[in-house]
């Protein structure tokens, strides 16, 4: 989710949650933080209506994420710190980070230790992958880790490095995860397009609660959904018009341009997120591909203008959104499998030096 969890999107998720839920900013990079790198500086920064403010770590050093665990609390920079090992992506794995990392359980353990001490009285929670690939399964013994070292809550993606998006999120290692961890809480992650299916994975799981990532794209209504599911069970699910979709697009963009300052750079920025929202709505290639290109808000409400706004929500809208290629070979560094304890063939330089997407 980076490029997109920024304090933009958390505000309007928020406001269809009714501030209900945790809403996590990018994937902070702890080198980039204790530089105090510029645009990691402002990755983390939260408006004034976000509470709780989570922040999102990602480090492959134990030293520098004890550090920057204790500029957040000593700098009052958020309430709680989320680990990230489960990033897939070949510039993270490759250096050891992301899903790559719990492969070594020593490394893994200094890091969550680092954390929570560093982090004082603030929650430290972390989320993972099941493993690297099926062959090499790690989420039993990195919980047992977690729980050892103080974390307070566990999140699992029902899916390895290797799979990336694709396929389907094995809910049943949620459940095993879950059973192998009675004394934290564990959170499901993988295939929840629905609040249906947040309720349908608690109940088949007995996880504690859910994380929520490409189902929110293009979706933010989706946090409404979620807290009358909960608060009343069979509510139904919010079903916008297009109307009412096109004037989120816009609120959308209007508050990615003020977290900007600048109008058209958050316009631009909103550009990725317009097929998301039009799945599913007859829209046209041609018109799709102009609001594709829209450089202000009033050129994105024209665009929009010409829409059929009347079309109600289409059969078929939910499902994948974002990336869902699967099968990947995972890059890691020369001989990172080769021994689960040894973590000396780490680079010096294996935490990136910059932050989000």
């Amino acid at each position: 989710m980076a490029g997109i969890t920024n304090a933009a999107f958390r505000t309007l998720c928020r406001e269809f949650s009714g501030g209900r839920g945790l809403f996590v900013s990018e994937m902070i990079t702890t080198r980039a933080m204790v530089e105090r790198n510029a645009k990691t500086m402002r990755l983390i920064h939260f408006d004034a209506g976000e509470k709780p403010r989570s922040i999102q770590l990602y480090g492959v050093d134990p030293a520098t994420v004890g550090r920057a665990a204790r500029m957040v609390a000593e700098e009052d920079l958020a309430d709680h710190i989320d680990l990230n090992f489960g990033c897939p992506v070949p510039k993270v794995t490759r250096r050891g980070g992301g899903s790559a990392l719990p492969y070594k359980r020593p490394l893994l353990r200094a890091i969550l230790r680092a954390a929570v001490r560093g982090a004082g009285g603030l929650p430290v929670t972390m989320k993972m992958r099941k493993g690297i690939d099926e062959d090499h399964l790690t989420y039993l013994d990195a919980g047992r880790i977690a729980v050892e070292e103080g974390v307070s809550a566990i999140a699992l993606h029902g899916r390895t490095a290797a799979q990336h998006y694709g396929g389907q999120a094995d809910w049943e290692a949620i459940a095993r995860l879950k059973e192998a961890v009675p004394e934290i809480p564990v959170l499901g992650n993988g295939d929840i397009w629905s609040a249906a299916d947040a309720v349908r994975m608690m109940r088949e799981t007995g996880c504690d609660g859910v994380v929520v990532g490409r189902g929110c794209l293009g979706r933010p209504w989706l946090f409404a959904d979620l807290v009358a599911a909960f608060d009343e069970p069979g509510s139904p699910p919010a079903r916008p018009t297009l109307r009412e979709v096109a004037e989120v697009m816009v609120r959308h963009a209007r508050l990615l341009g003020e977290w900007l300052d600048d109008e058209e750079r958050g316009v631009i920025d909103f550009r990725k997120h317009v097929a998301w929202y039009l799945k599913g709505f007859s829209a046209g290639s041609a018109s799709r591909g102009r609001l594709a290109v829209a450089a202000s808000l009033d050129e994105l409400r024209a665009l929009l203008g010409e829409l059929d706004l009347d079309q109600p929500w289409p059969v078929g809208a939910e499902g994948p959104r974002g990336r869902t290629s699967g099968k990947n070979r995972v890059a890691l560094p020369e001989g990172w499998l080769d021994d689960p304890c040894d973590v000396a063939a780490l680079a010096p330089d294996a935490e990136l030096a910059t932050s989000g997407g």
